[in-house]
C-alpha cells in the first residue's frame, strides 16, 4: 500500500511538472509562426473597384483599424474587445512602407486575409477577422481600395502598438486556432436573385456577422460557420466604450431573438442604429448605412432560415438620455456616442468636421443628408428620423465639442463622417 501511494505521488508530481513546463513553453514561445505560401493574386485598381472596396472596408475593417487621432487606418487599442484575450491593438494598414502594408504584394495581402498568416509567417491572433469565404471579386475590391489614394489609406508613418496576448490567447493558437487553408479554386458570390444564399454570403462571408453573434469566439468554424457554437444566437460578452458589459444579440428567429421583429425594424437598426423600442444600439455595434436595401432584405431572408435558439442574455445598461443640456439629450437619444463618443472624439471624430460648418444651418443640412456632401460616408441619413425641433439644440451642443480649425494640432484627425 505504501509503495502504491509513493508511485501515485510521483506520478502526480511528474504530471504537475509536465503541465508547468507546457504552460511555460506556451507563455514564452508565444503565438506560433508558419511558412507562408507564395500566391499570385493580381488586382486591377479601377475607380469602380476602389468605391466598392471602400464600402466593404468601412463596414468590416474601419471599426478596428480607424484611429480617431490620425483619421486613417493606422490602428488603435481595442478597449471594447473581451479582456480575456489580453491587450489588443489593431495594426497600421495604410500604404506606409515601414509601418503599414505599402510594400506588400497583392498576393501577400490576399494570403493574410484568407489564412491569417502574414508574409513574415506571423499568425494573427483570434481578434483579426479572416475571410476564407469572401468572393475573389470582393477581395480584389478591398485590396484595390487599400492601394488607392483615399485619405484612410494614404501612407501614415505611425508605429504599431504591439499587442500583448494573454496566456489564454497563446494557448488557443496552439490548440484551437490554426491557419486556414488558402482556397484551391476561385470563390464566386451567389447572385442577388437567390435572396437566402446572397443573404448568407453577406452575413457569413463578407461581413463576418456570425463571429460576434455566436456563442464563443474560441468555438467557431471559419470554414463551415454553421458548426459554430450557438450560431447567430449571440451571447459573447463585449464591452462598450465606457467599459460596461454588452452581450451580443440573438439574431435567430426565436422570440428571444428577432422572432417578433419585422423586416422594416431590422432595416432600421442596420441603417440607423435604432432598435424597435427607439433605443440606440450600443457599441461595439454600430449602424451600417452603407448596406443597400437589397442586401438588408437578403440578410433578413437568410436569418429567417437559421435554426432558432432560445437565449436570455443580460440586458445592457441603458445609455443615459436625460440631460440638462437638450442638445446632449438628442445626441444620446439617437445613439451618436456609439460612433462619436460622448466627447465627439470616438471612432469617427466629429470635432473638426463640426468646426468646418460656418453656420448651424449648414451643419444641420449635413446631418440630415451627409451623403450629399460625402457620397459613401459611414453616417446615416437622419432626415425624417431626428425630429425637426431637435436639430437646433443638437447643433448648438455639437458646437461645444468642436475643435477650432486654427487651434487644431498639426496632423490631427480630419472628420471621418
Amino acid at each position: 500500500m505504501k509503495t502504491t501511494v509513493i508511485w501515485v505521488g510521483r506520478f502526480l508530481v511528474a504530471l504537475v511538472l509536465l503541465a508547468t513546463a507546457a504552460a511555460a513553453y506556451v507563455h514564452f514561445a508565444g503565438i506560433p509562426s508558419y511558412t507562408p505560401r507564395r500566391v499570385v493574386f493580381p488586382v486591377d485598381v479601377t475607380p469602380e473597384r476602389v468605391a466598392r472596396g471602400k464600402r466593404t472596408v468601412n463596414m468590416l475593417c474601419a471599426n478596428c483599424h480607424l484611429d480617431p487621432a490620425t483619421g486613417a487606418l493606422t490602428g488603435h487599442p481595442m478597449t471594447d474587445a473581451p479582456g480575456k484575450f489580453g491587450f489588443i491593438s489593431s495594426l497600421n494598414i495604410t500604404q506606409d512602407r515601414e509601418y503599414g502594408i505599402g510594400d506588400w504584394t497583392d498576393g501577400e495581402i490576399a494570403y493574410l486575409l484568407r489564412t491569417g498568416v502574414a508574409r513574415d509567417g506571423r499568425y494573427t491572433p483570434p481578434w483579426m477577422i479572416k475571410l476564407p469565404l469572401l468572393a475573389d471579386e470582393d477581395l480584389k475590391d478591398v485590396i484595390a481600395f487599400l492601394r488607392s489614394d483615399d485619405p484612410l489609406v494614404r501612407p501614415a508613418h505611425v508605429p504599431d502598438r504591439a499587442p500583448v496576448p494573454s496566456f489564454f490567447t497563446k494557448l488557443l493558437t496552439r490548440v484551437a486556432f490554426k491557419p486556414l487553408p488558402y482556397p484551391d479554386r476561385p470563390i464566386v458570390a451567389p447572385h442577388p436573385s437567390d435572396r437566402v444564399a446572397f443573404g448568407r454570403y453577406q452575413m457569413v462571408a463578407r461581413l463576418d456577422c456570425y463571429s460576434c453573434h455566436s456563442r464563443d469566439f474560441a468555438k467557431q468554424d471559419a470554414l463551415v460557420p454553421e458548426n459554430s457554437l450557438g450560431f447567430f444566437g449571440g451571447g459573447i460578452r463585449m464591452t462598450d466604450r465606457n467599459h460596461r458589459p454588452v452581450y451580443t444579440a440573438n439574431l435567430t428567429p426565436h422570440p428571444t431573438g428577432l422572432g417578433q421583429w419585422t423586416e422594416e425594424q431590422f432595416r432600421r437598426v442596420l441603417k440607423m442604429g435604432l432598435l424597435p423600442d427607439g433605443r440606440p444600439v450600443r457599441s461595439p455595434m454600430a449602424p451600417r448605412p452603407e448596406l443597400t436595401d437589397e442586401e438588408i432584405g437578403a440578410m433578413w431572408a437568410y436569418l429567417r432560415t437559421v435554426p432558432p435558439i432560445a437565449t436570455n442574455w443580460p440586458s445592457p445598461f441603458p445609455e443615459p438620455v436625460d440631460s440638462a443640456d437638450a442638445g446632449r439629450t438628442v445626441f444620446r437619444k439617437y445613439g451618436c456616442p456609439s460612433c462619436h463618443g460622448e466627447d465627439g472624439a470616438g471612432r469617427y471624430d466629429l470635432r473638426k468636421g463640426v468646426a468646418s460648418h460656418a453656420t448651424d444651418a449648414s451643419l444641420i443640412a449635413y446631418i440630415k443628408h451627409p451623403e450629399r456632401t460625402k457620397p459613401g460616408v459611414a453616417m446615416p441619413t437622419w432626415d425624417g428620423t431626428i425630429e425637426e425641433p431637435e436639430y437646433g439644440p443638437l447643433a448648438r451642443f455639437l458646437r461645444t465639442l468642436a475643435v477650432p480649425r486654427t487651434a487644431s494640432a498639426a496632423g490631427a484627425a480630419p472628420s471621418a463622417n
